[in-house]
């Protein structure tokens, strides 16, 4: 690498740290790097110990792993007031965010809830299938009134009656009754009425 690409990555590195004012490993710095300046690893390490070696950077070692910071003797001490006014300052970005992120995800809700509900398009032919459906359904109910083999309830409670009557001197069951005598009820073939 040329002198002058290597002093360009000093200055770019020096500067990222110095702003973003935490700590990196120098995979890190690649990464965040990379794309803007296109420097690569070892352009980068090689930058972090010169920086490192100068005073210009700090550098610790944890483990395997070497850790690079902005030298923090460069920043003026700040005082108490000063902490605190950040702290606060801190706690209402935070409240402010939360407010904000709460903000975000009940527009997100609601989003959702009109994107799954119908179109005014959707529901009038939901409506008109409907429409048919019980069009169709009336008609069926009209033929069976109209049928004359059903029985209405007059006529059912008449034969209760006399079937009731018959049954009192009738020396067998109310079935054999009904085998007798021909009489087939609903039970006979499984019929099930539906619940209205």
């Amino acid at each position: 690498m040329s002198k002058a690409k290597e002093a360009t990555a000093s200055t770019m590195i020096l500067k990222y740290l110095n702003v973003q004012n935490r700590p990196y490993s120098a995979q890190d710095i690649t990464a965040n790097l990379q794309r803007e300046h296109g420097f690569g690893k070892t352009a980068v390490i090689k930058a972090l110990e010169q920086l490192a070696e100068d005073g210009s950077i700090k550098e610790k070692l944890y483990g395997k792993q070497k850790v690079y910071f902005a030298n923090q003797e460069q920043f003026p001490a700040v005082s108490e007031e000063q902490l605190n006014k950040l702290d606060e300052k801190v706690i209402r970005l935070s409240q402010d965010l939360q407010k904000s992120q709460q903000a975000c995800r009940d527009l997100d809700a609601d989003f959702h809830s009109l994107s799954s509900a119908m179109t005014t398009t959707e529901a009038e032919s939901v409506a008109a299938d409907l429409r048919e459906e019980c069009r169709t359904l009336q008609e069926r109910l009209d033929k069976i009134h109209e049928s004359s083999s059903n029985v209405t309830t007059v006529e059912k409670e008449e034969a209760t009656d006399l079937i009731s009557a018959i049954l009192e001197g009738y020396p067998n069951t109310k079935k054999q009754l009904f085998e007798e005598v021909g009489i087939e009820t609903d039970e006979d073939h499984k019929v099930t009425f539906p619940d209205i």
